[in-house]
């Protein structure tokens, strides 16, 4: 979770320009899109953990053409070096797409027409790079349906 007035406009461009029936979250950094489901104590142990530090530093970069959709880079070598421990913690238990991650970024569109997504990137690629920070953790519980949540844990250092 980013700081505001980051949060707050990357959730109004998502809220604006994601499909209504697709947009069950606000604007978040996906550090990793499965966990163990079967650990959630640990994974919530590791999570509350880890936020005993302080908030890394972030930038909201440019934005990305996804192909059917437009997301913000966030440059922030903290949080990618946070990302790679708590990776480290969960190796064996990682999908090949979380492995694989090397990049973060924050959705605002997805799941639209390819010609519709390179309107909003050219609407979107002038924007000036924005100072943020990370200012939580959240973790949420997919059950078939829309993303549930089960906690936040705010940096605390």
């Amino acid at each position: 979770m980013l700081d505001e007035p980051a949060q707050s406009r990357l959730d109004a461009l998502r809220r604006r320009h994601f499909p209504s029936e697709r947009n069950h979250l606000d604007a978040h950094v996906t550090l990793f899109h499965a966990l163990p489901g079967e650990q959630e104590a640990e994974v919530a142990a590791v999570l509350a953990e880890a936020a005993r530090r302080e908030p890394p530093k972030a930038v909201v970069g440019e934005a990305r053409l996804l192909g059917r959709g437009v997301a913000f880079r966030i440059d922030s070598p903290d949080l990618l070096a946070l990302r790679a421990d708590l990776a480290g913690r969960f190796d064996t238990a990682l999908t090949r797409q979380d492995r694989g991650k090397r990049e973060l970024h924050v959705t605002v569109q997805n799941k639209v027409a390819p010609e519709q997504a390179r309107a909003l990137h050219a609407a979107l690629s002038d924007q000036a790079p924005e100072p943020t920070a990370v200012v939580a953790l959240g973790l949420w519980r997919y059950r078939g349906g829309p993303w549930n949540p089960i906690a936040t844990y705010p940096f605390t250092a």
